[in-house]
């Protein structure tokens, strides 16, 4: 994830919409009993928490699968695995 995109997520004041989802009663019960065991002040926090975590996963799994699939564009366009290296090592090191 980019730095300013990681910025912006770690805001508290970031704005916020209301959402309607049904959740069954016992699922709610379960998260309100959850919640202040693993310090959230409320299972709604913790449902958002839930939520964000899911998120990134699957962002950084596909943002993943994007970086790989250029990988081997390049190769098949010419690029030796050496350049390929030296350019993700500067990538990482930043």
């Amino acid at each position: 994830m980019k730095v300013e995109t990681l910025k912006k997520r770690l805001d508290k004041n970031r704005p916020m919409t209301t959402i309607t989802i049904r959740i069954p009663e016992d699922v709610i019960e379960d998260l309100k009993r959850v919640a202040p065991l693993l310090g959230f002040s409320g299972y709604q926090p913790l449902v958002r928490a839930y939520i964000g975590q899911g998120l990134r996963t699957d962002l950084e799994r596909l943002e993943g699968d994007t970086v790989f699939a250029l990988i081997a564009s390049l190769k098949r366009h010419g690029v030796s695995d050496e350049v390929l290296q030296e350019a993700l090592n500067e990538v990482t090191q930043r």
